[in-house]
């Protein structure tokens, strides 16, 4: 198993405090390179299991999502002139001279984006429209993956800890969120501390009203542009870069102070959380989920979801029958022992555990 801190990128070796040298949750099920959840897939097994279509796209994959990259991660990218990463900067330094998205703090996707984003239903994976600029179609890639950000640093479409690797990856997007906005703020009181007395630095709790620029895919006026940038309008890149210097001087100390006590909560229930996922216990007492999704198959089995659209379990039809009569009431194991009395049957903790772990089965 590889670490935390090298599934993320490698500004952060030396930023991120001990816990991040732990060993991270191994995810073979989330096969990127032969996507598990695509049409195309021998392992997209399972269509549907709540009689939704869920399966995503060959050409887009779960990239559909477009990033939120922090100016100290695009100094980073621009700063790197290996060829590996010719494309990726490229594709940045077009979306960057585009000025749709740019700002001093950020490159966003275009407000329309978000928009549709957030109000469209069962589009995830499956609208080529919403397509990632970044995504590398010809090779199912990613052509900026050294310098990714939060979320797609901890997204997987399945989990090989279910519910418990689900809850791990979140809890880590939203330690890596408060990092690189509390760094990203560090830069600008370097490089422009005026941009906070505009209060432009604010967390985005809310959509906006679109404008004509933004329903047009257009720059925002060249006057409120200049405004943003102040005396950098032009040299963005320059001060995207700069950004990128300032954040590589931060200690690990440093950081520690900048996220102060909500970093010192959100660690602890990230090491809360990868205990959970990494070395599980089955519970004492379990009950078959009632709002588990059930689904029966041709070939007799049955497909079990809960936690997670994109992700079932497969058993053979004759488990269900023994999986009810977890009810709650008695113990694990008083459970299995009516089972090998009265059915001649049982289920090995390893599977309970597994059924637990995808919330099949759940703590009353």
């Amino acid at each position: 198993m590889s670490s935390i801190l090298s599934t993320l990128p490698t500004l952060y070796q030396d930023l991120l405090p001990a816990f991040f040298r732990k060993e991270a949750p191994t995810e073979e099920k989330a096969t990127c390179s032969n996507c598990a959840m695509s049409r195309a897939s021998a392992q997209a097994t399972v269509d549907s299991v709540d009689g939704v279509d869920h399966l995503f796209r060959p050409d887009t994959k779960c990239c559909t999502y477009q990033p939120r990259l922090p100016n100290y991660l695009v100094g980073a990218l621009l700063s790197d002139d290996s060829p590996q990463m010719a494309e990726g900067r490229r594709r940045v330094e077009a979306k960057i001279d585009s000025r749709i998205g740019v700002s001093p703090q950020w490159v966003k996707p275009p407000a329309k984006f978000n928009h549709l984003y957030k109000n469209a239903h069962h589009f995830f994976g499956r609208a080529s429209s919403l397509r990632c600029p970044y995504y590398a179609l010809e090779s199912g890639g990613c052509t900026i993956w050294a310098y990714r950000e939060s979320v797609c640093s901890t997204f997987f479409c399945k989990y090989v800890a279910g519910r418990d690797g689900q809850r791990f990856w979140m809890s880590l997007k939203t330690y890596l969120t408060l990092a690189e906005y509390q760094l990203s703020r560090h830069a600008l009181l370097q490089l422009m501390p005026e941009f906070f007395l505009d209060g432009r630095d604010k967390a985005e709790v809310a959509t906006a009203p679109l404008s004509v620029e933004d329903l047009d895919d257009a720059a925002p006026p060249a006057k409120a542009y200049a405004a943003l940038w102040k005396g950098y309008a032009g040299m963005e890149k320059d001060f995207y870069r700069a950004c990128y210097d300032a954040v590589r001087a931060v200690s690990r100390d440093g950081l520690e102070r900048m996220l102060g006590l909500d970093g010192i909560i959100e660690e602890k229930v990230l090491e809360k959380l990868h205990t959970q996922a990494t070395a599980p216990t089955l519970p004492r007492v379990l009950r078959f989920n009632p709002d588990a999704t059930v689904k029966w198959l041709q070939d007799g089995s049955v497909a079990l979801g809960s936690y997670s659209e994109y992700d079932a379990v497969a058993l053979p039809g004759e488990a269900y029958a023994l999986l009810v009569e977890f009810t709650g009431q008695k113990p694990v194991e008083a459970v299995r022992q009516h089972l090998r009395d009265h059915k001649q049957a049982d289920l090995d903790p390893d599977i309970l555990l597994e059924l637990h772990r995808h919330r099949i089965l759940i703590e009353p």
